[in-house]
């Protein structure tokens, strides 16, 4: 059935698997469509850039087949890749953004195609509709001090969640009716990956490189390692790079721990008296805890709220242990759960209405 137009905002989502896109009316969403994308299909393609046609006529045709008129569309988002460090905001898509993303500027990721989806099917629309995107993995706002590592060779590196943590951490602002740009508050994304953020006025002035570097473990990343051992492994002769990498992101965690990222049925073997799961799952929130209290000393004691959000939030045996551990700190709010594609439309919902400026690449 065809959609009506009002303010429509196509919304463009890719990941490793599949491709998700979806109509906003203003920041409702009023369409959505999940492609799935089989791993014989991805193979036909050396790398992530080469994905693009194909992604793009699979997210054409599915607009197509819902009659859906490019013609109503008064803008385009598309999830941000691994460009190179931001501030926060939205972003048009501009040629320099579209080269780097084709590159891999900072790492190949299926997020890279997003700008790059949004930008042709832009260009595609018979009118005037320009193409965003907004708070990728790579915004930087850390303060000085946190980019110092113990070596000259190494800088500590923001890469976050940092799409939904500021969604959630606005959502929270205007709920209490104070700006976010007053508010200081800690944001723990429990997903995948778990990213922890010093929210300071605004910016996130510290948080643990989430992808491959360093915080908390999680149901697929290793988080911080015990860097003398790490090194002793990698010098070990019996692991590739690629095997090492595989170790600290995807196959590292839970995963490696219990064989298993389902966390949900984890907690579940450890409800039906599986000491050593609950022992590792005890570990996990109680690093949560610790690296919630560390960005808590970021900012210096004032913190307004600790939020929990991601998909791991909506279990509360993981929530109720971490808030007991922090609660101490400020007040804890729950927002589970992961958003993307109503976190992209509320971002360009605000550009569109002037409530924010968009921002040029550069």
């Amino acid at each position: 059935m065809p959609v009506s137009a009002q303010c429509l905002i196509l919304v463009i989502n890719p990941g490793s698997t599949s491709t998700k896109i979806a109509i906003y009316d203003h920041s409702e969403a009023v369409w959505q469509s999940t492609i799935r994308h089989t791993a014989e299909e991805l193979a036909r393609y050396g790398s992530i850039s080469e994905q693009l046609p194909f992604r793009k006529q699979l997210a054409l045709e599915q607009l197509k087949a819902s009659g859906i008129d490019l013609s109503s569309l008064q803008a385009v988002i598309g999830r941000g890749g691994l460009i190179k460090p931001v501030s926060s905001g939205v972003y048009r898509v501009n040629d320099l953004m579209k080269s780097h993303l084709h590159s891999g500027f900072q790492g190949q990721h299926a997020s890279n195609l997003g700008g790059l989806i949004a930008a042709d099917i832009a260009a595609m629309c018979p009118q005037d509709v320009q193409a965003y995107i907004a708070d990728p993995v790579v915004v930087d706002e850390l303060q000085p001090c946190a980019r110092i590592a113990g070596h000259p060779l190494f800088e500590r590196r923001s890469v976050f969640h940092a799409l939904n943590q500021k969604a959630v951490a606005r959502m929270y602002a205007r709920e209490n009716n104070i700006p976010y740009e007053q508010l200081n508050l800690v944001v723990a994304h429990l997903g995948g990956g778990i990213s922890v953020g010093a929210h300071s006025r605004g910016n996130v002035i510290d948080v643990n490189q989430a992808l491959d570097g360093e915080g908390p473990f999680s149901p697929e990343r290793s988080g911080t390692l015990p860097v003398g051992q790490l090194a002793d492994i990698c010098f070990s002769g019996k692991y590739t790079h690629k095997d090492i990498a595989a170790m600290i992101n995807g196959k590292g965690g839970l995963t490696a721990l219990c064989n298993s990222n389902n966390v949900q049925q984890l907690i579940a073997d450890a409800q039906a008296g599986n000491k050593h799961t609950e022992l590792l799952l005890e570990a996990m929130c109680y690093q949560v805890a610790k690296e919630t209290g560390a960005m808590s000393a970021a900012l210096k004691g004032d913190v307004n709220c600790i939020i929990l959000t991601g998909g791991i939030a909506h279990n509360t045996w993981v929530t109720d242990r971490i808030t007991q551990c922090v609660q101490f700190i400020a007040p804890v709010r729950i927002y589970p759960g992961e958003d993307e594609m109503a976190a992209l439309a509320m971002n360009v919902q605000m550009a569109l209405s002037g409530e924010i400026e968009p921002k040029e690449y550069q």
